[in-house]
């Protein structure tokens, strides 16, 4: 079946019916009509630049830690006895 968007309990195509499955998540949405409305464009261009903010901050969070931090973090989080690279004088193992 093809899934429309729903915007305030209604689909953005102007269909109605009973039967019809709708979904607020833009990923979902198979239905052409609704996929060119305003509405769903707005939708999807949200979705997209929160992911872009939430990418800058991580990049933003790694340059302020350091890349010897995000280094040990990383290293610490894999099994295993993992060495750490020359430099890191202290701990020879995570």
């Amino acid at each position: 079946m093809i899934m429309h968007f729903s915007v305030n309990g209604h689909l953005a195509c102007g269909r109605h019916g009973d039967n019809l499955l709708s979904s607020n998540e833009p990923g979902r949405v198979k239905c052409r009509n609704c996929r060119s409305t305003d509405a769903f464009q707005l939708a999807r261009k949200d979705i997209r630049n929160a992911a872009r903010r939430a990418a800058r901050k991580l990049l933003k969070d790694h340059g302020t830690q350091g890349w010897r931090m995000f280094w040990a973090e990383k290293l610490s989080r894999l099994p295993g006895l993992q060495r750490l690279p020359r430099g890191f004088s202290g701990q020879p193992y995570v």
